[in-house]
This record gives structure tokens, C-alpha cells and sequence, in this order.
């Protein structure tokens, strides 16, 4: 049998809802392909050509599979724009990423239009979903235009941009493989089959973070082209999510942690309304998971509850449920496509349990960050890669997370991890959300602070800070409490989950600057 990705699975079984949008709007695999078809075939039109890139601003729905689906039939790079962004940090990435043409969401029309003025993309390539002044409307794009599959189809790719370690961010780029859409984005499923996902129907995929993530172009459109159905949240809710599980039997999906600790939070009643008994697969990454988390989720949705760590570099590792059980507390072991190295200050190779800055690499094509040698050449160990992790590995070759090598605090001159940390505080009823990071201290180095989010209707104060320090008693060694509590109203996390730490941290730190 031939490769299927999308566009031959779409061309076999028209009739297959691909994608459901937010507010419930189906779309049929026959009727996207035609779409994506005029889309290709109007931006040839406009010059584009294979090795080009796109940008897009576009809230999760069908518009950015649309664009995504014809990038990779047209030998294009797309690079998906963090929303949240301000219009010069938007603008840098339009204007780095080398866009051809710039598709924007009317929910968005006053940061695109900014960020496209910013970037200086052409009048011409400017292209919108719904009304943005300026810009040309997608379907004013697509009219005239053969919903028939365009000829000298080529693989294209998706480029997301990364901070790294450290910089502005930068495009994580792969040459192109010049091999056939089907055919590449069939191999480009390699990660959901290490989770043992099936293709076909009656699987559907519940999409729960922005599209402008790496994960969610691997997981979602990996899902797509597998032949699943995309259910699109825009917009996190937990009582949502498990709605939409039970609604469209939802087979499998991507979430992070936080959204985890969300959906426990909810009334019991609450969470007993629903059926999840479809979901086969249910995997998490983007930041360290509590061990009690993850057992309670596990409790509650059963062993369909997997892990991973990756970058958007590439390479990682995976548990399965069993194996998180047997190893508690892994992130699992190496990819067989990846291998995984844990390294000293030196460069040497730690011994099993000794924690180091971890390195991977992954056995397919070299990633370079696009416009930048030197940053590419940077954080590499024979070979590998490094995000600036640091964590050990047993002595079955499973990983274990410590922390990232810029949040570990040093005091005392004891390296002091805050994630152990915040999952202790964490499991705390009344903590909705936490954060613990290292403040200058004149005699130890560093000290220990801990922001707490106070759960719904939780009084923050004195008493839940001595509530909080006394749920560590023979927990953590008293050297690793917080010796400060302050309480916050919501703490700074990104729509993937990830703490912005450093939004907190620094203040601390600029003060001390100022002093030397």
C-alpha cells in the first residue's frame, strides 16, 4: 500500500470529519483538501516557491490546519506566531523567519497589522481570516482557483522558533527532504507509534493548547495525517475538556501538567459526570509532572496516562504507564531514534543516579537555528544537544528530571532543585499553583522563595504559609523549605503550561544588581 498522509487519506474517504472547530463547526477531509488545493495553487500564483516560508497568526480551528496541510504539500516552511506576543517581538519573528506571506486571524488584526508594518511584508502577501484592514481576505485568495492537488507536490516543514538557553528566539530549521507530502508526513508520525496510537477511525484527537507549539503541530497534525479527527479547544477549561472527551469519544490527546492539576481540582460530582473511558492515549510533557499528580491521574483515568521528554530541537524519551510505575517519578528512556547523554560541568559522563546537564541527539536530519552559526554551534557535546536541563539517569537508562540548570538554586553551596519543591507544595488542596525559585541572600548565596496561587476561594496569609511549610515535615529536608511564602493572585504561565519564571525571579535579582 502506498504512503497516506492527509492529502491521499482525505482523496480515499472524503466524507471523514477531519477537524471540529471550537464552536463546533465540522469540517470534511473532501471539503479541506479542496480548500488546501486553492490555497497552494493561489500562492504559486503570488511567486511562492518551494524552500519559502509563511507566517501565521491564527487561533486553533481550521485556518491553521488549512495552512499548515498546504505548507506541507508546497515545499514550505511555516512558522506558527505566538499570540501573546507584542508586536515588535511578533515582527522580529515575520521578519527573521523570512515570510513570503503572512496570514492573520481577524481575533487578531491589531497585532498583525503591527507586527506585518514591523516585519515590512509586502501589501501584496498580506492575507486574512475574516476582516483585517490592509489584508486580503483568504476566500478572496482562494476563488478561481482548482481545488484539484497541485502537481510537483514536495514535503515542506514547519519551523518554530525557540529561546534555547539563552538569545532571542530562533527558528529551528531542517532542510527540506524533497520526498513526497504522503510519504514524509507518514514517516513524520514515528512519535505517536512509539505510544503504540492506531491509524484510522474511530480515533479522534483532542487539540488543548495554541497551535504555535512545537507539540502541538507533532501531536495534532501527526493525529491528522494517522486519519484521526482534530477536536479544537481555543482556550483552556476543564470541565470543557472532559466534555468534549465523552462528546466525541476522544481517543487521544496532549496535555501539560497544569491542565492536569485543573481538571483534579474539579468537584468531585463534577468529574464523576463524564466518560473517559475512550481515551487510549493521554500524554503530557512540556514541564516536570508531580509524582502525585501523575498517580492521581492515573487513579482516575487509568493507564492510558503517558509521558515524554523532548525539545523542539529533537530527540527524547518516553514511559509508557508500566514503566512509570516500575521506574516512579521517570520521564521515561530513549527513543529508538534518540540517545541520551548526562554530562558534568566537564563534559564527562555521569555515573547512573549522579545528576548532570542532560544531552541529546536524535538519529535523523541535523537542525541548524536559522540565521544564527554560532548559536547552533553552541550547547553541543560530541554530537549532542542541550536545552540546559539537568537530571540522571538509573541504571536501566531511565531519566529522571531534576530541574533547568538556570532555575537550580545554590545555597549554602548546596544545588537545591525547586521542582522538588513546588511538587510537594503542590499537592497542598489549597494550592492552586506555586512557584519557588532562588532570591540573593547575603550569607547563604541564595535563599528560597516560593510564590503561592492560592486555590478558588482559599484566603491567602500567615496561615496557609505555616499550613504549606507544615505539609513538608518529613517530606524535604528543612534546608530545601522556602524560607519566604508570598501569595499571588494567578502566576505568569504560558498557554502551554510552562511557569515563566523568570517574570518573577529577575526583580529579585535587578535589585541586587544595582548594589554591586
Amino acid at each position: 500500500m502506498s504512503s497516506r498522509g492527509f492529502w491521499r487519506r482525505a482523496q480515499e474517504d472524503p466524507g471523514w470529519i477531519a477537524v471540529v472547530e471550537p464552536d463546533g463547526t465540522e469540517h470534511s477531509a473532501g471539503d479541506l483538501l479542496g480548500r488546501v488545493n486553492q490555497l497552494t495553487h493561489a500562492l504559486r500564483a503570488r511567486g511562492l516557491k518551494a524552500g519559502d516560508g509563511i507566517a501565521s497568526l491564527l487561533p486553533n480551528g481550521v485556518a491553521p490546519v488549512e495552512l499548515y496541510l498546504t505548507a506541507l504539500q508546497a515545499g514550505w516552511y511555516l512558522t506558527p506566531i505566538n499570540w501573546h506576543f507584542t508586536a515588535p517581538e511578533a515582527a522580529y519573528i515575520a521578519r527573521d523567519c523570512g515570510a513570503k506571506a503572512f496570514f492573520v486571524h481577524e481575533q487578531f488584526a491589531e497585532l498583525g497589522a503591527a507586527a506585518a508594518d514591523g516585519a515590512g511584508i509586502p501589501a501584496d502577501v498580506r492575507f486574512s481570516y475574516g476582516v483585517v484592514p490592509g489584508f486580503t481576505p483568504v476566500e478572496e485568495l482562494r476563488t478561481g482557483q482548482p481545488g484539484t492537488l497541485p502537481e510537483d507536490r514536495t514535503a515542506g516543514a514547519t519551523m518554530h522558533y525557540t529561546s534555547g538557553t539563552t538569545g532571542r528566539p530562533k527558528g529551528v530549521r531542517r532542510a527540506l527532504s524533497g520526498m513526497d507530502p504522503d510519504e514524509a508526513m507518514e514517516l513524520a508520525s514515528f512519535l505517536l507509534q512509539f505510544f503504540g496510537v492506531t491509524p484510522g477511525q474511530p480515533n479522534a484527537h483532542l487539540l488543548t493548547s495554541p497551535n504555535y507549539h512545537t507539540a502541538v503541530t507533532v501531536f495534532s497534525g501527526g493525529a491528522l495525517h494517522m486519519g484521526h479527527t482534530l477536536v479544537c479547544m481555543d482556550g483552556w477549561n476543564s470541565e470543557t475538556a472532559l466534555e468534549l472527551v465523552q462528546r466525541y469519544r476522544c481517543t487521544n490527546s496532549h496535555m501539560v501538567p497544569t491542565q492536569f492539576k485543573r481538571m483534579l481540582s474539579l468537584p468531585d460530582e463534577i468529574r464523576a459526570k463524564y466518560d473517559l473511558s475512550s481515551m487510549r492515549w493521554l500524554i503530557h510533557a512540556a514541564a516536570p509532572c508531580p509524582i502525585g499528580i501523575k498517580e492521581q491521574m492515573l487513579e482516575w483515568w487509568g493507564d492510558c496516562v503517558w509521558e515524554y521528554y523532548a525539545a523542539t530541537e529533537g530527540g527524547g524519551t518516553i514511559a509508557s504507564p508500566e514503566a512509570w510505575r516500575a521506574h516512579r517519578g521517570t520521564v521515561g528512556n530513549a527513543w529508538p531514534i534518540s540517545e541520551i547523554l548526562v554530562a558534568d560541568e566537564d563534559g564527562n559522563s555521569q555515573p547512573a543516579g549522579r545528576p548532570g546537564t542532560i544531552y541529546m541527539r536524535m538519529g535523523l536530519a541535523e537542525f541548524e537555528y536559522y540565521g544564527d552559526e554560532e548559536k547552533t554551534k553552541a550547547n553541543r557535546l560530541r554530537g549532542f544537544f542541550t536545552v540546559g536541563d539537568i537530571g540522571y539517569l538509573d541504571e536501566e537508562g531511565f531519566l529522571f528530571l531534576c530541574d533547568r540548570k538556570s532555575d537550580m538554586i545554590i545555597s549554602g553551596g548546596a544545588n537545591i532543585y525547586p521542582a522538588e519543591i513546588e511538587a510537594e507544595i503542590i499537592m497542598n488542596p489549597r494550592v492552586a499553583d506555586v512557584a519557588v525559585f532562588g532570591i540573593p541572600d547575603e550569607d547563604w548565596g541564595e535563599q528560597i522563595k516560593a510564590v503561592v496561587q492560592p486555590a478558588d476561594g482559599v484566603e491567602p496569609g500567615d496561615d496557609l504559609a505555616r499550613e504549606i511549610l507544615a505539609g513538608l515535615e518529613g517530606r524535604l529536608a528543612k534546608m530545601k523549605w522556602p524560607k519566604t511564602i508570598d501569595f499571588t493572585v494567578e502566576l505568569p504561565r504560558d498557554p502551554s503550561g510552562k511557569l515563566l519564571k523568570r517574570r518573577l525571579r529577575d526583580p529579585y535579582w535587578a535589585d541586587q544588581a544595582t548594589k554591586i
